[in-house]
């Protein structure tokens, strides 16, 4: 047998093998009513649909998205720093950070952040 006869072999019982794996494991799982109920956003799914959003957590949701672009755009700035104009990005970047620090300090006044109640 030549080695591309191996790979061939290979690439036909790695996912058979897999796949028996997955079905002899997932057979002996236990199924229980909160495993197999689906959960959405902290509503009990046999309840009422009727019941009032909290504004607290939509709130979260869009704090945590905005936060998280934030940090996509924050990442390639040491190497931007590097390749381009050095005093340029640097404004840039100290620009865009006083920004977001003033946004944190709004959503901080305006009480966005305080969970206790």
């Amino acid at each position: 047998m030549n080695l591309m006869s191996y790979s061939m072999l290979i690439a036909f019982i790695l996912p058979v093998a897999i796949l028996f794996a997955a079905w002899v494991l997932s057979s002996r799982s236990y199924n229980d009513r909160e495993k197999s109920s689906p959960f959405e956003c902290g509503f009990d799914p046999k309840s009422t649909a009727r019941i009032p959003f909290s504004m607290r957590f939509f709130l979260l949701a869009i704090i945590f998205i905005v936060f998280d672009i934030e940090i996509v755009l924050l990442m390639p700035i040491p190497t931007s720093l590097i390749v381009n104009n050095m005093n340029t990005m640097l404004l840039t970047s100290m620009l865009f950070l006083l920004i977001l620090l003033l946004g944190l300090l709004h959503e901080w006044k305006e009480g966005s952040l305080d969970w206790s109640m």
